[in-house]
């Protein structure tokens, strides 16, 4: 993939997590959405942190001590974790809402 249709897909994919967290307005957790860096930032103090990686062209996402690598798989249009076979938007959506106690769906 080339490096302008890589950041037009991650911008999507962090774009769409962010508006769907911060419609929200959960007071547990506050999204901020900085450049290509999205931190999810919880009222405990923990931080989750998705971002678009260039140079690997792919989106990283670390979530207390788990970390994920997901390549965008455009047959699919979906971000995929190469170890784990898991989607992106689901992966997010379970383990923020494990987090918040609550099912999510992005």
């Amino acid at each position: 993939m080339d490096l302008k249709t890589f950041y037009t897909e991650a911008t999507t994919a962090l774009r769409h997590i962010d508006e769907v967290l911060g419609d929200l307005e959960h007071e547990l957790l506050d999204v901020n959405l900085a450049g290509d860096v999205l931190t999810l930032a919880f009222e405990d103090g923990a931080k989750f942190v998705i971002n678009a990686h260039s140079a690997a062209e792919q989106i990283w996402m670390a979530a207390g001590t788990t970390a994920w690598h997901f390549d965008f798989v455009s047959e699919r249009d979906v971000w995929i974790a190469s170890k784990t076979n898991e989607e992106l938007m689901t992966t997010v959506a379970r383990v923020v809402g494990a987090k918040l106690g609550e099912t999510l769906t992005l």
